[in-house]
């Protein structure tokens, strides 16, 4: 049997318009795509996981992890992450502040997950607490003759009920450069890629304006906000460079721009009306 390469999607359970403001945040190049009518996938132009100069590999559930962590934090909306390695595939959701949720298989389809984690994934998608829950049950259970890339297909099947279509090609077990090639012939694709903070600030600030979150934005709601995620994403950027954790490292800078953003938003609204 041949090793499955490595590869990974984040699908965002919203339309690109409103995920592309805070993927800009995450400093990873990333193609944009849709994924059906309340969907987008973003596929990683290169491979964080490998390690950069002077750095050393990690495990792609851990970065992937880090990656829907950051985005979820700062969103009103879901985040699937899904990977797969030669050894294992899985999948991790996060969604808002509450604790993410994510099961593994190894790679011939054992599965090594806790079922629970099934159970939490219908309720916070919204899927059906008895067809779709007995559906995903399956996958907690053994077959020799599935593996895991079969496992995730079937999650993805599950998912279609929801609306979400992945473009063709871009499937597990396919290694991230044939991700990244398909990602980029799809219609209305998007490059995501970092442009500094300016930048940041302003697509942070359109996000914010055009969101559904318009009351928690000014007044004491949002400063009680902004200075829970600087709370937060201090220690937590700090905890991930410590341990050269890419993805936790962004979660915890996006929690921080996030808060700063929040604090100077309020600011300059305040000083333009007293002006």
């Amino acid at each position: 049997m041949n090793a499955t390469p490595t590869g990974a999607l984040l699908l965002c359970r919203a339309d690109p318009e409103t995920v592309r403001p805070l993927a800009h945040l995450l400093r990873e190049q990333m193609l944009l795509a849709r994924a059906g009518e309340e969907w987008s996938v973003l596929v990683p132009e290169g491979k964080p996981w490998n390690g950069g100069a002077g750095q050393d590999p990690e495990p792609v559930d851990r970065v992937l992890g880090g990656w829907a962590t950051a985005l979820a934090v700062g969103s009103t909306w879901p985040v699937l992450a899904l990977w797969w390695d030669a050894d294992r595939a899985g999948f991790t959701l996060a969604a808002g502040f509450r604790r993410p949720v994510g099961y593994i298989w190894l790679t011939d389809g054992t599965p090594v997950g806790e079922d629970e984690a099934m159970r939490t994934l219908a309720v916070r998608l919204g899927l059906d607490p008895v067809l779709d829950v007995q559906a995903l049950e399956e996958l907690t259970r053994p077959d020799p003759d599935v593996d895991a890339d079969a496992r995730l297909r079937a999650l993805l099947a599950v998912l279609t009920r929801t609306g979400l279509t992945l473009p063709a090609g871009l499937s597990p077990g396919e290694s991230a450069d044939r991700l990244r090639s398909v990602a980029a012939v799809q219609r209305g694709v998007d490059r995501v890629e970092w442009a500094g903070w300016r930048d940041a600030v302003r697509v942070e600030l359109d996000a914010v304006e055009s969101s559904r979150i318009g009351p928690w934005v000014r007044g004491p709601r949002a400063r009680a906000v902004a200075a829970v995620q600087l709370a937060a994403g201090l220690p937590l950027l700090l905890w991930g460079a410590r341990r050269r954790s890419g993805g936790w490292a962004a979660a915890g800078a996006v929690l921080l721009a996030q808060g700063a953003l929040g604090l100077a938003y309020e600011r300059a609204r305040a000083g333009a009306e007293a002006s």
